[in-house]
């Protein structure tokens, strides 16, 4: 998918918890070389994102001079702080890594720098009150998560022509960074509104089939619901399953409304069953070389390196629908 890549601002590095240009001067330094052991410590490849995510690395590898090592933690935490500490053991020149959550990650990342690891974090961060870009990894390459869950809000909020707005909410993984966001984006952007209210929110743990399942029970503890906001695509694709399997009509007594842009989201909104999707694109593959480059270089990186992300609605997605993943 064509994207578009947007420096951050020093505003939206303050959100990071960072305090500029005396960390960076702490951090690991990076050899100009023609070639680099690069570690990509992927958190998981249950689903149609992450696997497009692992591809982009691969496809970079060769273009970037990367003698690249992939690895995939199974949805585990543990299994991605034991993954990197092989990483680590196996001298890679750099690190990209996923965090599956904001806190079990950080002795990883403490660890990478001690071994004189530069470290990128890629599309998902760790808690800034803790870990900072700038001082204990190199920066945050992804979107605005919180900003993602506003855009998705406001499309609601101005579209929905029903009398009272009864939302259930799909969290993705409990304790990630992209689910702390989208929900606290979404949540602050219908605050106050009367005409909508958030019935409950639940994690399906950014799974399709959890999302079905989540939203199989939801809606009978529910069964008022007319709105759908899930923080990804797959959960939404699940609530469609769960609700035509319980003789709903999504797009016409419920409205789905999502996070991701994917292939098969694009084709339940040109089908009429999903009203939008935001953009958060998992081609992160050029970016990240790009990055270690200007790294490599001396170039002083901006702490959080930040995505522009679309938006996807029955105007565009079949103009995107190709593009998609």
């Amino acid at each position: 998918m064509k994207r578009r890549f947007l420096l951050g601002a020093s505003a939206l590095a303050a959100t990071l918890g960072l305090t500029g240009l005396a960390q960076a001067q702490d951090l690991p330094p990076l050899e100009q070389k023609d070639s680099y052991t690069v570690g990509f410590a992927q958190s998981e490849s249950n689903n149609p994102w992450r696997i497009a995510e692992t591809k982009s690395f691969q496809d970079t590898a060769a273009t970037c001079g990367w003698n690249l090592i992939v690895t995939d933690a199974g949805g585990s935490a543990a299994k991605q702080v034991a993954d990197v500490d092989s990483m680590i053991a196996q001298g890679i020149d750099v690190l990209f890594l996923p965090p599956r959550e904001e806190s079990p990650l950080i002795p990883a990342v403490m660890r990478a720098k001690a071994a004189g690891i530069p470290t990128f974090l890629v599309d998902r961060s760790v808690d800034p009150n803790v870990a900072q870009a700038g001082r204990d990894y190199v920066a945050f390459l992804g979107s605005d998560f919180v900003d993602q869950g506003r855009r998705a809000a406001e499309y609601m909020m101005e579209n929905f022509e029903g009398e009272q707005g009864l939302i259930i909410q799909l969290e993705g993984t409990t304790g990630s960074s992209p689910a702390n966001d989208r929900k606290s984006g979404f949540d602050e952007a219908i605050a106050g509104n009367d005409k909508f209210q958030l019935l409950e929110s639940r994690s399906g743990d950014f799974a399709r089939d959890e999302g079905r399942q989540v939203m199989e029970t939801l809606l009978q503890a529910h069964p008022d619901v007319n709105i759908v906001y899930a923080h990804n695509d797959e959960m939404a694709i699940g609530a469609i399953q769960a609700l035509e399997a319980a003789g709903r009509k999504p797009g016409e007594d419920v409205f789905v409304y999502s996070i991701d842009g994917t292939r098969d989201a694009l084709q339940a909104i040109i089908d009429g069953k999903m009203e939008v999707t935001v953009e958060s694109s998992p081609f992160f593959g050029p970016l990240a070389c790009e990055t270690m480059k200007r790294y490599a270089a001396g170039e002083t990186i901006e702490p959080w390196v930040k995505v522009e992300d679309r938006i996807f609605t029955a105007e565009n997605a079949a103009e995107h629908i190709d593009e998609a993943y």
